[in-house]
């Protein structure tokens, strides 16, 4: 079906979507065609003006991100003694991602907000680059938490383990994977003709998640094994972060709660919730709906919450809970800001 196909079908629903509406509010149980009709009749319903509420948090969020991100960037890859440590070059892998998701996610969300219609090919190519950026970043997160944990527990032996040249191609092995588990999950869609015109014309994250859920088999299919593999990400995550606890509690860092490792820990640990809470909510909501258990406006609106406020904040909190506690990037940031300072008050140089 192509755009004028599209508009024609809108135009012969109109008449009926208030029929469609007590549907919409009582059963999910829709047929595709239905159900995203009555998703773009109700995103799209001009006295909703709480729809275009929820573009103020990916806005706000990618400002702070755009102000403090790129500056930690420039700090790592200008310091040749920082860019060869294996942390700093999984967090500025991790921020990297972090940057590209809030940026790509934005422009999403500001285009469905002006009700602008991208063409198919770029919306595929959007929410292809969204889900190599979101899977970059959690990618990279467990891989921090490895570092620290090999960092930890095999001191004498973490520079034969990472070594830089092998962090490099970690990293390299990062993408790839980021883009392999995307790029399976997308040939599905395009194989099984799930990506209907219709549907990437309005190009919403949310809307085509619901949509996805209610296709085929294949596609449910490995919609729940990529949710399986970013669980296992999480879990990986906390798992190491118990083994660091344990291992080093009798060690006497955790004695004050005020001490540098309580307050990195707990710091960690928040980020951790912001990342797994969003994907517990998606999951719980989506197993809800499918079995009617919610209505599918109640659905649509625990979506939209979850992608556009509760997602988009890891990625601007993760630079100041976790950049910012090296010591090395808050010590050449203030160098940095004293050397600018200092460039500006000095005076100009006297005439000869």
């Amino acid at each position: 079906m192509d755009f004028s196909g599209c508009a024609l079908v809108k135009r012969a629903n109109a008449t009926a979507y208030r029929h469609r509406e007590t549907a919409f509010n009582s059963s999910s149980n829709l047929d595709d065609t239905s159900l995203y009709y009555l998703l773009e009749e109700w995103t799209l319903n001009p006295s909703d003006t709480s729809m275009k509420m929820f573009l103020i948090p990916p806005v706000v969020c990618l400002v702070a991100g755009i102000l403090i991100i790129p500056t930690i960037l420039f700090v790592i890859f200008s310091r040749f003694s920082i860019r060869q440590e294996t942390r700093y070059m999984l967090l500025g892998n991790a921020l990297l991602s972090d940057l590209i998701y809030l940026l790509f996610y934005t422009l999403s969300a500001a285009l469905n907000a002006a009700h602008v219609h991208l063409p198919e090919e770029a919306c595929v190519l959007l929410l292809f680059l969204l889900a190599v950026a979101y899977s970059g970043g959690l990618f990279t997160a467990a891989a921090i938490i490895l570092d620290t944990y090999i960092a930890i527990l095999f001191p004498l032996r973490y520079i034969a383990i990472l070594p830089p040249s092998r962090t490099k191609k970690i990293i390299v092995l990062l993408w790839m994977c980021s883009a392999a588990f995307p790029g399976i999950f997308f040939l599905v869609l395009s194989s099984t003709h799930s990506f209907a015109s219709c549907v990437l014309e309005m190009c919403s994250v949310p809307v085509i998640l619901i949509l996805t859920l209610n296709g085929t088999d294949a596609v449910k299919l490995c919609f729940w094994l990529s949710t399986v593999v970013i669980f296992l990400c999480l879990s990986l995550i906390f798992c190491c972060y118990a083994i660091l606890y344990f291992k080093t509690k009798q060690s006497g860092i955790w004695e004050s709660i005020c001490s540098r490792a309580s307050v990195t820990f707990l710091m960690h640990n928040t980020v951790l919730f912001f990342y797994f809470f969003p994907l517990l909510a998606l999951f719980v909501e989506s197993f809800l709906r499918i079995n009617s258990v919610i209505r599918l406006q109640t659905g649509i609106w625990v979506s939209l919450t979850v992608f556009n406020v509760l997602m988009i904040l890891p990625k601007v909190l993760f630079p100041f809970l976790y950049g910012l506690r090296y010591r090395e990037i808050s010590a050449s940031l203030k160098s940095i800001v004293r050397n600018k300072h200092l460039h500006l008050m000095s005076p100009p140089p006297s005439p000869s």
